[in-house]
């Protein structure tokens, strides 16, 4: 085991959560921002990185680098033993059976594309339907969109209601046996409702359907265990889980990863090339053509380090007491909508300002360094189902304090102050 692989951040299990420890942890939490303390609220778009995911990646590049696979010599052998690490910290983290069933992906995007191209088209057929929900980021949508362009499936979207909640009782009856996959997310990034991940799945079994679950959102608040919540796959992220951009994870459930045929070719996905005929190799490496991105997938494995030290029962705790606390501040300022008002909700505060637009209003409070998401949040169909263009949107991290809140309800105030509404 190298220097790099073994070292581990201290555990903070069976203590209480202290955000202010765990803030320090994260170096541009303590830069200033416009001449004043920066107020992070955009972690559902992408979550700030702990010391030790950056550290993990100097020393990656410093002192193992060398590509992945196949090489005799100790500098690939340390890259890929420190590589390879990361995919067992994944594993474990989401209580995989098998390491094999970790697939490295860039993003949840490309995680749902590969399902729609790798099992879609070689198991669906003109006529099977997908099933999906009102409350999809378009990385949800558009690879079943397109999938249906090029086999004639059929695409069957889920009504929402105007708490952003899912209509449960619309969804069993559009649940048919033509249903071959349910598709959804673990929480709306748009709105922050919490979906009841089992329960669909189990409904879906019901009548032989898969599920996907799309955790972009979920994995950063709640730690997916994939077999307690039942799906055949569970897309995530690195950067939202507090690790390096262009990294992610399609996990699966490794008789349905053994039956899809690869949907890139190139190099290490191969186990032999002739002119005549390619031998493709085993999980997870078919479906990983290519140099990987080697020191981010270890920057990934050092965040699920990072997260697995946490006392998760407290973090989970904290993150909803952040979220009431500012619900309330917003609620409580004349002139202010929340959009999405789910009974469960996680990491994620909608809201618009009567009289200015969403971006006027992203715009004014960054003056007061407070950083918020302005746009539709690659959910058009939300928006549209609400009757607006955009939200103004805080989302919060393991990071997020009440008096970030605070700071959010003075900066409205301000916003109204400005423009005079």
């Amino acid at each position: 085991m190298t220097e790099q692989t073994a070292r581990k951040t201290p555990t903070l299990r069976n203590v209480a959560f202290d955000v202010e420890r765990v803030r320090a942890d994260f170096p541009i939490l303590a830069k200033p921002m416009r001449g004043k303390p920066l107020v992070f609220l955009d972690s559902a778009a992408s979550a700030q990185k702990p010391q030790a995911v950056l550290d993990a990646m100097t020393r990656l590049y410093s002192d193992d680098y060398a590509n992945v696979h196949r090489a005799v010599y100790e500098l690939s052998e340390r890259a890929t033993a420190a590589y390879e690490g990361a995919r067992a910290k994944i594993a474990r983290y989401v209580n995989a059976h098998d390491t094999r069933e970790v697939i490295f992906v860039r993003g949840t995007t490309e995680a749902i594309n590969l399902v729609a191209q790798a099992w879609g088209r070689n198991f669906l057929k003109s006529g099977d339907e997908v099933l999906i929900t009102g409350l999809e980021h378009h990385s949800n949508i558009v690879p079943w969109q397109m999938l249906r362009d090029q086999i004639g499936i059929k695409l069957v979207v889920t009504p929402i209601d105007r708490q952003g909640e899912l209509i449960m009782e619309e969804f069993e009856r559009l649940l048919t046996p033509r249903t071959k996959l349910v598709a959804f997310p673990h929480v709306s990034n748009a709105l922050g409702t919490v979906l009841p991940v089992a329960e669909i799945c189990r409904m879906a079994h019901k009548v032989g359907a898969l599920a996907l679950v799309d955790g972009a959102q979920g994995a950063p608040h709640f730690r997916p265990d994939v077999q307690t919540l039942g799906c055949d796959f569970y897309a995530f992220s690195g950067h939202k889980l507090y690790g390096p951009t262009g990294t992610g994870v399609l996990w699966g459930r490794r008789e349905l990863l053994d039956a899809m045929p690869p949907w890139q070719g190139g190099g290490d996905m191969i186990r032999s090339v002739t002119f005549e005929k390619t031998e493709y190799n085993d999980l997870p490496y078919k479906f990983e053509a290519g140099t990987p991105a080697i020191a981010d997938a270890v920057g990934f494995g050092a965040a699920i380090d990072y997260l697995d030290a946490l006392p998760w029962d407290a973090v989970e705790a904290h993150e909803a007491e952040v979220l009431a606390h500012g619900t309330a501040v917003l609620k409580d300022i004349p002139g202010v909508r929340l959009i999405g008002e789910a009974r469960r909700k996680a990491g994620v505060l909608s809201f618009l300002i009567e009289g200015v637009h969403p971006h006027d209003v992203g715009t004014v409070l960054d003056t007061e360094g407070i950083a918020v998401r302005t746009g539709h949040h690659c959910a058009q169909p939300v928006m549209e189902f609400f009757g607006i263009p955009a939200t103004a949107r805080a989302s919060l991290g393991l990071y997020t304090t009440l008096a970030d809140m605070d700071a959010l309800g003075s900066g409205v105030r301000k916003v109204k102050e400005f423009f005079r509404v």
